[in-house]
């Protein structure tokens, strides 16, 4: 059964690619509706947080990493990953919530639901991302922006069925969440290089897969140095974790209907 949560999400993609896809501008609709600039909000959220950090280091506090890269180059090549990250892991912890409408009192495949966020975000995110790493670093960066982004969204799949499982049957984890990733973007080196870092604290950076994410897509658009650590650790967590957590929510999935 491990074996088989290593194809199951990608089964469900392309079993259900159609249904996702109705899902998917549905979510994006829904989110403005309602709103006088509709859509646009969609673009505008991560743009004025991305402001308002880069307000704050560059101008206020003045904050400057050493080497070729200029800090508003390094700091948005990891900041708009991680607001994909972020959005993407708070909103799958109450996806089974959000869309009980879907499945209370009909047949639905409950499995293409941990999928929407990321997909959802990966549409909206992944543009903006292409097209501000081309303006920094050239046509070459857009396209590889592309490819991070989309190996991204399939790397966050186990944390996606985990959340979404977890955030049924365990609503303290909802409220619990938020600041537990509020504490990881200061322990991830997005604002700010590792080698800023006490050595000490540094070695600590292994123990954090976010580091290691941020590590390569620097070292993609940037050319900042990497280790094969920072592909390995990722790629491993990714393999022990993708089937436990399919597994936990196929077992979960029979009561998923009385939890919501």
């Amino acid at each position: 059964m491990t074996w088989a949560g290593l194809l199951g999400p990608f089964r469900v993609l392309a079993r259900e690619r159609q249904l996702l896809g109705l899902l998917v501008r549905r979510d994006i609709i829904g989110r403005t509706r309602g709103t006088v600039l509709g859509w646009v909000w969609m673009l505008a959220q991560p743009a004025l947080q991305v402001v308002a950090f880069w307000f704050l280091l560059d101008f206020v506090l003045r904050l400057r990493v050493p080497g070729k890269v200029a800090f508003i180059d390094y700091f948005l090549t990891a900041m708009l990953p991680w607001l994909f990250i972020s959005d993407t892991l708070n909103r799958c912890l109450s996806v089974l919530t959000e869309f009980s409408s879907l499945y209370k009192r009909t047949v639905f495949p409950l499995k293409v639901l941990p999928l929407l966020p990321g997909l959802s975000g990966c549409l909206v995110y992944t543009p903006i991302y292409a097209a501000t790493m081309g303006l920094l670093a050239g046509p070459g960066a857009a396209v590889q922006a592309v490819l991070l982004m989309t190996g991204l969204l399939v790397l966050l799949m186990p944390a996606c069925y985990l959340l979404a499982v977890l955030g049924c049957f365990v609503k303290d984890l909802r409220q619990a969440f938020p600041f537990t990733l509020n504490m990881l973007l200061y322990l991830t080196p997005i604002l700010y290089l590792p080698e800023m870092l006490p050595q000490e604290f540094r070695e600590l950076l292994v123990v954090n897969p976010l580091a290691d994410v941020m590590a390569v897509f620097e070292s993609w658009i940037h050319g900042l140095p990497v280790t094969a650590g920072n592909f390995i650790r990722p790629l491993l967590l990714w393999l022990l974790s993708l089937g436990p957590a399919w597994v936990l929510f196929h077992r979960g999935e029979p009561h998923i209907r009385e939890a919501v």
